[in-house]
């Protein structure tokens, strides 16, 4: 009768511990199952912000563009029009030729205005040379001296995550000559073994990063950095200038 207990004891304990154990395996299923459609839902909410990050920054530069194209149609396109009107009306020869010349300025710069209208552009270029135009864009300007320095081999990035990153660059250096008033502004571009990153900085106001960090302009700027997998880190204080990185996706 004992051995018989004993027996029913051990069946009734496997039994016991294979229910234990099916419901084991079924919670882990269940719970990998659940994490399977979390990562998928992540995956998909990264990739919608990532599409949208690309579509605001492809309007922002159009917008740009287009601001541009006007700005030069009148000032600069319409002013040489007008000089070669000048010039052909006169009875002049020297006048007359004068205004052939104008007017075939004035066809360079179209043809030349009619290439920043396709965003393909950004494939043309390499993130150094649109570097350095900007910087000449600004010195021309005489707002500030400016500087580059490239430490490391040509950075080689994908048209997307070049198009991102050019956009960050430009609105930190609009924000540097539009909040800091430097004297100088310097990019560096360097190699350690975490990466390539690139380094803004300016000798202007500076500003406290607390305070900057409740507004959305930084905010936007890290965030579009973290959706090509990189880092936007700033450092600053009030007269001390401000030191901006953009660490790089390997």
């Amino acid at each position: 009768m004992e051995f018989e207990n004993q027996i029913y004891i051990i069946i009734y304990s496997t039994i016991l511990l294979a229910g234990v154990m099916s419901t084991f395996v079924i919670a882990m299923i269940f719970i990998h199952r659940q994490r399977q459609v979390q990562n998928q839902q992540e995956m998909e909410r990264v990739k919608a912000e990532y599409e949208k990050t690309l579509v605001d920054i492809e309007n922002e530069i159009q917008q740009e563009t287009l601001t541009h194209i006007g700005r030069e149609l009148h000032d600069n396109i319409g002013q040489l029009l007008s000089l070669a009107k000048l010039n052909f009306n006169s009875s002049k020869p020297e006048k007359k030729s004068e205004g052939q010349t104008l007017l075939n300025q004035v066809i360079q710069e179209v043809r030349g205005l009619s290439k920043t209208l396709n965003i393909d552009w950004v494939e043309d270029i390499t993130l150094v040379e649109f570097i350095e135009q900007q910087l000449e864009k600004i010195e021309s300007t005489g707002f500030c001296h400016t500087s580059l320095h490239v430490n490391t081999v040509p950075l080689e990035l994908q048209k997307d995550h070049k198009l991102v990153l050019i956009r960050v660059i430009q609105e930190v250096l609009n924000n540097a000559m539009k909040h800091a008033s430097p004297k100088k502004i310097e990019i560096n571009i360097n190699q350690s073994s975490n990466g390539k990153y690139l380094v803004i900085k300016d000798d202007g106001k500076g500003f406290d990063t607390s305070i900057a960090s409740q507004g959305s302009g930084m905010t936007n700027l890290n965030k579009r950095m973290n959706t090509i997998g990189g880092k936007f880190e700033i450092l600053s204080g009030v007269g001390e200038g401000t030191e901006i990185t953009l660490s790089l996706p390997n």
